[in-house]
């Protein structure tokens, strides 16, 4: 049987359709999901895909939080179904509390697309099994609003409990992607809840799946890999 992955589209998305392709490539069916329809299609999983959900008014996630959709998310989330938010679907994960802290504007209040260096801080979750921990990895990044901060306490909690999921990888010339690109707080690229079950980050994996297209690189297929491992296995 075919394990079905449900992407969300909102007003103002904008890889929709590339997420659904690299679903698809993994080897999984894709099945479109519009933000006003609570019914998930009984998908296996969820991914909520980047753009600039309702244009990031009051803030980026703020108001896609509240389209119907996200009320059974939210439910299913929190009985483990895997859900995958990608750079404005982190966003609308963090102002859902599905995951914590928040996303504020880049540093340097600039948008910024560059093919970024990340470290695989987590193996474990349903979205990054197959990955090493300690892999690095090339993901494309596009963000204006891709700052993630945390008080002090969530930040040693999410440390100390194994839940940053990706690293921003410094020390290195950032032409190779190499630096943090927009003042995250300890250099996190993404996180994950304490189930695992879901994960986000602002990098886009979506974009790194097919070798002659997009940064020519395959190093996000193994965000849609893994998830189907999971479901096929579960």
């Amino acid at each position: 049987m075919t394990a079905r992955i449900g992407v969300v589209t909102f007003p103002g998305s904008l890889d929709d359709r590339d997420t659904q392709r690299a679903i698809k490539l993994a080897g999984a069916e894709p099945v479109a999901l519009w933000h006003k329809d609570k019914d998930l299609k009984q998908v296996d999983a969820v991914v909520l895909c980047g753009g600039f959900s309702y244009g990031d008014y009051l803030r980026a996630g703020a108001i896609a939080r509240f389209s119907p959709v996200m009320e059974t998310v939210i439910e299913q989330a929190k009985s483990e179904m895997p859900v995958l938010g990608i750079c404005n679907g982190f966003q609308i994960l963090t102002e859902a509390h599905l995951l914590p802290g928040g996303m504020l504007g880049n540093d340097h209040l600039h948008f910024i697309c560059r093919d970024q260096k990340l470290r695989v801080e987590n193996a474990s979750t349903a979205w990054t099994a197959d990955y090493e921990s300690g892999q690095e990895i090339h993901i494309p990044l596009k963000n204006m609003d891709g700052r993630y901060v945390a008080d002090e306490r969530t930040l040693d909690m999410l440390e100390a409990e194994g839940r940053v999921a990706f690293r921003y990888v410094t020390g290195g010339d950032a032409a190779d992607g190499y630096g943090n690109p927009n003042g995250s707080l300890r250099d996190i690229a993404g996180i994950s809840n304490a189930a695992g079950n879901v994960v986000g980050l602002m990098p886009h994996p979506e974009h790194a799946v097919e070798p002659l297209v997009g940064s020519g690189r395959t190093d996000g297929l193994p965000f849609f890999t893994s998830i189907l491992k999971k479901l096929v296995n579960a």
